[in-house]
This record gives structure tokens, sequence and C-alpha cells, in this order.
């Protein structure tokens, strides 16, 4: 679909298995996805997500917040507040840009996605 309507071209991959290529991407979409990397494994994906971007590429992620991690039935979530994936970001070299709570226009208790506009910076 993604290739459909904007004519660019798409990957889908596992992050826990990821071939990406260096430098190659001015931005990834990460929409209801990074939640499912378990936080020992989520440093090391950022990291090669942060490798894969150009000089100042954009990463969009979004996903259900909170202060779990664990199997919910079938699916495994690592479910974070701002704080706690600012500290991820940061810690794997990218600077938050913006973030927001969705759906908009909503009390906070009725905001279970959380949204980080980030940019890669160069390591030191």
């Amino acid at each position: 679909m993604a290739v459909k309507q904007s004519g660019c071209p798409t990957l889908n991959q596992q992050f826990l298995k990821l071939e990406l290529e260096e430098n190659r991407y001015d931005g990834i979409f990460a929409n209801a996805s990074l939640f499912t990397v378990p936080s020992q494994e989520l440093p090391r994906v950022l990291k090669e997500l942060h490798s894969a971007l150009r000089k100042d590429g954009i990463l969009f992620s979004s996903n259900p917040r909170g202060n779990a991690e664990g199997w919910q039935g079938q699916r495994y979530g690592h479910y974070m507040e701002f704080e706690a994936s600012e500290t991820f970001l940061q810690q794997s070299g990218f600077k938050i840009i913006k973030h927001f709570y969705r759906p908009e226009g909503m009390p906070r208790e009725h905001q279970p996605w959380l949204a980080i506009v980030s940019q890669r910076q160069e390591q030191k």
C-alpha cells in the first residue's frame, strides 16, 4: 500500500533481523511497531536504524504508551512513556525534535499513543 500511495520504495523487515545499508535513508517510519522490540534489544535496533539514516535523517515512531513489558496473550509489548523513550533514543544518537500524544484533542488519559519525531545526530 505504501508503494502504491507514495511511489517510493519500501522495506518490510523484522526489527530483530534488520538488513539495512548504512547512510542510505532520509527517513524511517516505524508506526505501531517499535514497541514489539524487547528492552534488551532496543538499543541495538535503534543503533542499526541510526546507522541506516543519512546525516540529519528522521525517525518517526508511534507506539502505545505505558510502563509495562511482557507477553499479553500471543503479543509481546514494551510500553514506555516519553521519558523512557527519550532516554533510549538519546543513548542511540537521536535528538528528539517533537513528540505528541494521540488522538489529538483528548485528555491525556484518553491518549494511548505516543508519537516521536527524532533526528539522527552524529555520534561522538
